[in-house]
């Protein structure tokens, strides 16, 4: 049984490999930014395995929540000239929720830092926090992500930026000497490499196959399978 779920479960995920992905992992600087197409680092596979295993339950409730959030990023993304699975790092940052806080600070679905909202437009402090409106703070993500392309040309380290900083990036690319995501992450912090994976293992869910009643074909991942019965 486990056997043939890995056959089934591998064939479908050998999409993520195969076809192009929408936010790859190689360098441009494409005039269209919503349509650039890269592929995927194989590195890549063994963490979504086991995200989506011990992520399903998570992910499922975040789809039976999503509909408009991501329409109203759709919306917006395309008006920026951005990829539509962008809004997947809501998903990663808050789970959606436009009321979430973090412990350094970040506030509202895109996690957005006091001085990074005020720099992109939005109003923080005495009584106001716009951080807290999926509109306006989605639109502050895509001038933010926009900024950053424009920056490293380059999506995974655009996720990675956003994670970690313009500096931080920037320092990996110099130790490395490669701009190349999957080159260049050993020189990043854990939480960056781990972020952007959770991006990819995300834009898998949700842009997998979908199943009605699971959710997505990253859904049927049965909770208990082992990855050691994988071969």
């Amino acid at each position: 049984m486990v056997k043939e779920f890995n056959r089934r479960f591998f064939t479908g995920i050998s999409f993520l490999f195969i076809m192009p992905f929408a936010i790859g992992s190689g360098s441009s600087h494409s005039v269209d930014r919503s349509t650039e197409r890269m592929y995927l680092d194989k590195h890549s596979k063994e963490f979504v395995l086991r995200y989506v295993q011990s992520n399903t339950p998570t992910l499922f409730s975040i789809k039976q929540k999503s509909h408009l959030p991501f329409i109203i990023a759709d919306s917006i993304f395309r008006q920026y000239d951005l990829p539509s699975s962008l809004k997947y790092l809501a998903v990663v940052e808050s789970e959606l929720n436009p009321n979430a806080v973090s412990r350094v600070g970040a506030v509202g679905a895109w996690q957005l830092m006091p001085a990074t909202a005020r720099m992109l437009g939005l109003r923080v402090g005495q009584g106001v926090d716009e951080r807290t409106l999926y509109n306006k703070s989605t639109r502050a993500a895509a001038r933010y992500l926009r900024d950053l392309y424009a920056q490293f040309g380059n999506w995974l380290l655009v996720l990675a930026a956003y994670n970690s900083g313009e500096g931080t990036v920037n320092r990996a690319i110099r130790l490395s000497g490669s701009r190349n995501f999957w080159e260049l992450q050993s020189f990043l912090p854990a939480e960056s490499r781990m972020y952007v994976k959770k991006f990819v293992a995300s834009y898998y869910y949700f842009e997998g196959q979908n199943d009605e009643v699971s959710g997505g074909l990253a859904a049927n991942v049965p909770h208990q399978a082992s990855l050691g019965d994988r071969q």
